[in-house]
């Protein structure tokens, strides 16, 4: 489903991270590694935020390179600490992101409603908390159909209500098996998600654990 071949990461000439070689079907695959080992590097780079040397592409073709666009048309990225321009609001964001990833009628209430959205959907970002800031990140990340998604310490901040549906969401993904997602998390996620492979970066590589 996803092949990473011969990636590499540098800033000012050195280099951050690399991937040899990597194939990866549908399923949850949970990143691990110290602080500043370099996922969130990696995050940003597969949802093509971050420039990068090498091959990252679907099967069928859609590559970051390739084909930019399509590419990223299917992947979603949910920052670890997220911000957004402090006049827009929730609906605001949920909004242009779902136009733009032609997001199935009725899926922004339903994330709307069910992360408990609702209440400050139309206040502005500059007036959220950490936490309906978190919150917003993830249900923008499921917006649409991606074929990858990228949740990058998902967990923080979140309150239990928030947590499990974002792991029932998670689940609701992984039974179509047709998405591949990436957690990073320094928190326990094995009783709670079917992991399918754990990688750690060391050594600025990406490696299974």
């Amino acid at each position: 489903m996803l092949k990473i071949k011969g990636f590499t990461k540098s800033y000012s000439g050195n280099q951050v991270l690399k991937i040899d070689n990597l194939d990866l079907g549908a399923g949850l695959y949970w990143v691990q590694g110290d602080n500043g080992s370099g996922k969130t590097t990696f995050f940003r780079s597969m949802a093509g935020l971050l420039p990068c040397q090498g091959h990252v592409g679907f099967s069928d073709g859609v590559g970051l390179h390739q084909t930019p666009v399509k590419y990223r048309m299917l992947v979603n990225y949910a920052e670890a600490e997220p911000i957004y321009p402090g006049f827009l609001t929730a609906l605001d964001l949920l909004s242009f992101v779902g136009q733009a990833k032609r997001a199935p009628q009725g899926q922004i209430t339903s994330l709307i409603k069910n992360f408990g959205i609702a209440p400050y959907a139309n206040n502005p970002c500059e007036t959220y908390s950490s936490g309906m800031l978190k919150k917003l990140s993830l249900a923008i990340s499921f917006l649409g159909s991606p074929r990858m998604i990228l949740l990058d310490e998902p967990i923080i901040t979140l309150d239990a209500g928030a947590k499990a549906v974002l792991f029932d969401l998670i689940n609701k993904f992984l039974q179509k098996k047709d998405t591949l997602i990436f957690v990073s998390s320094h928190q326990e996620i094995k009783d709670d998600l079917a992991i399918h492979q754990t990688f750690r970066i060391r050594n600025k590589n990406l490696e299974p654990a």
